[in-house]
């Protein structure tokens, strides 16, 4: 059984890695799209934000799916998304079908999200550990992307985006030959609604929706704003993905190997309150250092939240009440990178990116709620 039980978390430790370059790859992939086929930020916010919508109905499919085809085929399905999006991607430049591609990315990106939750809460002896180290893979995934995007973008950009596609295929595998609960277990956790009247769930999932729109939109964006604005060279501009989410990958290997927190919901409130006070500092600066730093201790800051929000659900962690959840509080994503898009065609880049700060705000608010929660 212990065997079985870390045969199953590593499963979610790997995916996860393969998840963070396929996901955080799709601001890069955005922006070289744009510069290939010249489309506007609208038509870039709508990419981001169907990519969103995408991530949104892949918890409610999986909360479907499972009771009626059990756990490993469901997810079977919806996480070849990854594969087929980026497949899509790289052989047209239509805009309906680069809609659809970005859509179905974003289904494998939350079903994906949702299994390896799963797969490690369920399997750790430690939950805020072992969030922490999942989230660690996923960011060792997304400090790798640019590398892997600007190699192959040397060729082409057809090539980087199937080079992409191929990671989804691996992705898939693993979970081709990953046991997985039958379907009884699944019927049993879908009937469990109980979650959806506890204060708990409501104040985790608006945490989460903050946290989603404010990083959602810096992962999605920030590349296209320090190119465009001028602060960071073109091909200097890719990178930034690279200090972010190494920022993020060594504040979670803190948190689970080196300073394990003590008070995980205090703690977020330290969190919500740096982020959003290096976020509006790196709106102020117009130089390339500055920028760079600020954005390594934005991350830094953000780098615990979603997972110690989400071990904080304690027995709340079940296919069901995770498949609304996450996809719940990724709405959060969906909104705020159209909204930046909508504000910066009218009123300049700046400014949309200026209005990040009201997630960061929200983050505030909801981590100083959830600080005040009973123990369970």
């Amino acid at each position: 059984m212990e065997q079985r039980n870390t045969r199953l978390r590593n499963a979610g430790f790997v995916t996860f890695f393969f998840s963070g370059i396929c996901t955080i790859s799709s601001g890069v992939v955005v922006s070289l799209l744009q510069e290939e086929y010249g489309f506007a930020y609208g038509m870039t916010g709508t990419l981001l934000s169907l990519l969103s919508i995408g991530n949104l109905l892949a918890g409610l499919l999986a909360g479907a799916l499972v009771g009626k085809m059990g756990m490993k085929p469901s997810v079977l399905l919806l996480t070849i998304g990854y594969a087929v999006g980026y497949g899509l991607m790289g052989l047209t430049g239509l805009p309906i079908l680069l809609a659809l591609a970005f859509f179905i990315v974003g289904i494998a990106k939350g079903s994906v999200l949702n299994t390896c939750t799963i797969l490690v809460s369920g399997n750790s002896a430690d939950r805020t550990r072992g969030m922490n180290t999942m989230h660690a893979c996923y960011a060792c995934g997304a400090l790798l992307c640019p590398f892997l995007i600007s190699a192959a973008a040397r060729v082409s950009t057809t090539l980087a985006v199937l080079a992409l596609a191929a990671l989804g295929l691996v992705l898939w595998l693993v979970y081709l030959f990953t046991p997985m609960a039958g379907r009884a277990k699944a019927k049993e956790a879908v009937t469990d609604w109980s979650f959806l009247r506890s204060s708990r769930f409501w104040l985790l999932t608006g945490l989460l929706f903050c946290q989603n729109a404010a990083e959602q939109s810096v992962v999605g964006w920030m590349v296209t704003y320090f190119k465009d604005s001028g602060i960071i060279a073109g091909t200097l501009a890719a990178y930034t993905v690279t200090v972010m989410w190494g920022a993020t990958l060594i504040g979670r290997l803190l948190i689970a190997f080196v300073f394990p927190l003590r008070q995980p919901r205090k703690a977020m409130v330290f969190m919500a309150v740096f982020c959003t006070a290096f976020y509006f500092a790196m709106m102020q600066t117009h130089s390339q250092l500055p920028a760079i730093l600020l954005l390594f201790a934005f991350a830094f800051s953000m780098a615990g939240m979603n997972p110690t929000a989400v071990a904080s659900a304690g027995k709340m962690t079940t296919v069901t009440s995770m498949g609304i959840m996450l996809p719940v509080a990724s709405s959060g994503a969906i909104l705020m990178p159209w909204v930046i898009g909508k504000v910066a065609e009218s009123a300049g880049l700046a400014v949309g990116m200026a209005t990040n700060i009201v997630p960061c705000v929200g983050l505030i608010v909801f981590a100083i709620l959830v600080s005040r929660m009973r123990e369970e």
